[in-house]
């Protein structure tokens, strides 16, 4: 047969309907457990609730990116059964046209959604859930730690609403607890400058910083030099690493320059590698639930069983979202490379739903 622009349109077309009602309701559904979540979190601290709904609604960019593979499954397993129900595939498949070409439509579609989603739509969510992060930090969890590392080095700030410290450091060693060349800002109240400190080197201790060769002036700049002075803190080296910005709080667009100022700085960026890794295989991920969602459907029309082919479905994509957790744990401890990680759920997804449309094309 012949191939049709018209029939390759029209079935794009449905695919993208289908996946655009079931990404609405799915996002729709887990944006209000959210949001009841996060009233349950903020009851009691007297905030506004339109705040809270707007808090909600910074983060739904990132929670439609995690749902969105499975509302590519799940719709199209809703435009092929559609398709099966009205008899039109079954038409389609009588005029002569392969499971393959049925497919074309909308594999193109998931893989062009892909690569939006990642080009586009990530500056954006990384944008919003920064802001989300920051009220979250204000309101619920106080003035945390704050860290940022950039090519001049690594930029820590802590304290609480009296004693703000913010600490330069051109390189640090052991994830953050060894500084080198640092220099210590010191504020009070309302963030008035109190004072600096210059050290050779700083190490977390357990309740301060042991500062080596340390120069400490005050607001007039008056000087005292301490062969070794401490400086309290209530960081971590657990609070250091937590204080990192979560990889989805960076758009697809920085994460190489984040990735490597952390690595030049001295810290692992294994994670962040991990996730920039797996926005790169999004598009064949969205194409390895197409193949799913074929597998499952294209028979509907000769077996019957729609609630079983919905059930079949829920649970592959469970099935891929916990195989995506493992490999994503093991990439992160080193156990498997990290590329392996994050291409493993969508090539084993891709493999598996292939052998499933072979078998039901060519028995």
């Amino acid at each position: 047969m012949i191939w049709s622009w018209t029939l390759y349109r029209y079935l794009a077309r449905q695919f993208l309907i289908g996946v655009g009602v079931v990404f609405a309701g799915v996002l729709f559904l887990a944006w209000s457990i959210a949001l009841v979540d996060l009233l349950n979190h903020t009851a009691g601290r007297h905030m506004d609730t339109s705040l809270v709904i707007g808090m909600s609604l910074l983060e739904l960019p990132n929670l439609g990116l995690t749902l969105l593979p499975f509302a590519v499954l799940l719709g199209g397993v809703y435009s092929f059964v559609r398709l099966s129900r009205s008899q039109e595939l079954l038409a389609i498949r009588a005029a002569g046209v392969s499971a393959w070409n049925l497919l074309a439509p909308s594999l193109s579609v998931a893989v062009l959604l892909g690569i939006v989603c990642v080009v586009a739509v990530t500056p954006i969510s990384a944008r919003l859930l920064q802001q989300y992060a920051s009220l979250e930090a204000k309101y619920l969890r106080g003035q945390a730690s704050q860290l940022d590392v950039s090519r001049n080095g690594l930029w820590l700030r802590q304290g609480d609403k009296q004693h703000q410290s913010v600490i330069h450091a051109l390189r640090v060693a052991d994830q953050g607890v060894q500084l080198y060349d640092a220099i210590i800002f010191l504020y009070g109240p309302n963030d008035v400058f109190t004072g600096r400190i210059d050290a050779r080197q700083a190490t977390l201790k357990s309740g301060y910083w042991d500062l080596d060769q340390a120069y400490v002036s005050d607001a007039v700049g008056h000087v005292k030099f301490y062969s070794a002075y401490r400086l309290a803190t209530t960081l971590t080296p657990a609070h250091i690493q937590e204080s990192f910005a979560p990889p989805p709080t960076l758009s697809f667009w920085n994460l190489p320059h984040f990735i490597s100022a952390a690595q030049a700085a001295g810290f692992s960026a294994t994670r962040y590698v991990l996730y920039f890794d797996s926005l790169l295989v999004l598009p064949a991920m969205f194409a390895a639930m197409v193949f799913m969602a074929a597998s499952f459907s294209l028979r509907l029309a000769r077996l019957g069983g729609i609630g079983r082919v919905i059930l079949y479905s829920v649970l592959c994509g469970f099935g891929v979202y916990f195989f995506s957790d493992v490999t994503k744990a093991l990439g992160e401890s080193g156990i498997v490379p990290v590329v392996l990680a994050a291409s493993a759920p969508a090539a084993a997804a891709i493999l598996l739903g292939m052998t499933l449309v072979f078998h039901q094309e060519d028995g």
